[in-house]
């Protein structure tokens, strides 16, 4: 059958607008609605999500008790052990929200959890690599995350889709130092484990902005994580 000059311009058309149509769905499916966010299967730095949660643990159960930022109520110990190109927001172990305040450098990724569980040797699971079995490790832990209620906002923006942004950590291990957390042994321990919801903000624009995350163990139950962070970005 031939076609005018006109039908085909028409039919060109359409098909462009088509393909418009199914690069956004495909963009939306990818962000998951979240354009301010990394995917949860991207490899951020050389990174992936599960990797970034490992660091992120490593970096908290680094710091001793008397600066560390799960356990600061104001922010003034947010800048501790931070290096390389993502920030790490802390969240708490429990209790009461807290509103903190922290600057931060322009052109950081930020990555924040609002729920996770780390299992395995040093914090109680297990007593060496004999009788941690990592398979057993990782069931505790994705029991402990499992169905929560889950909010995060950027700027009184609600991320959607958090429950996609669930991942499991490599096996990996922790230094705590003297005056670790909850009187942890110091020293090198492992092989532990985490589970839980990550999100990996892209660098926000340098002014102020507002981060809120909370979390209930099941849905519709107490809040155990509450944070608000008012972050200035130089």
């Amino acid at each position: 059958m031939k076609c005018s000059r006109n039908l085909r311009h028409a039919i060109g058309q359409a098909g462009f607008f088509l393909g418009l149509l199914i690069g956004a769905d495909i963009a939306l499916a990818q962000n998951l609605g979240n354009p301010g966010a990394v995917p949860p299967d991207s490899n951020e730095f050389g990174n992936s999500y599960g990797e970034w949660s490992a660091r992120w643990w490593q970096w908290l159960l680094s710091i001793p008790e008397s600066i560390n930022p799960n356990l600061d109520a104001t922010g003034a110990h947010c800048a501790e052990a931070q290096t390389g190109q993502v920030w790490f927001l802390a969240g708490t172990f429990g209790g009461p929200a807290v509103t903190r305040s922290c600057t931060i450098p322009a052109n950081k990724d930020l990555l924040l959890s609002p729920r996770n569980a780390i299992f395995g040797e040093g914090v109680g699971d297990c007593t060496g690599p004999s009788d941690c079995n990592p398979t057993l490790l990782r069931e505790l832990a994705a029991e402990n995350v499992d169905n929560p209620t889950l909010e995060v906002k950027v700027d009184q923006v609600a991320l959607k889709n958090l429950d996609q942004y669930r991942v499991t950590s490599p096996v990996f291990s922790v230094f705590f130092p003297e005056g670790a957390v909850f009187g942890l042994q110091p020293g090198t321990h492992g092989p532990v484990v985490s589970d839980g919801f990550w999100v990996l903000l892209k660098p926000l624009s340098r002014g102020t902005h507002t981060i809120q995350v909370s979390s209930s163990a099941v849905p519709g139950g107490p809040v155990v994580l509450g944070v608000t962070w008012h972050l200035t970005v130089k």
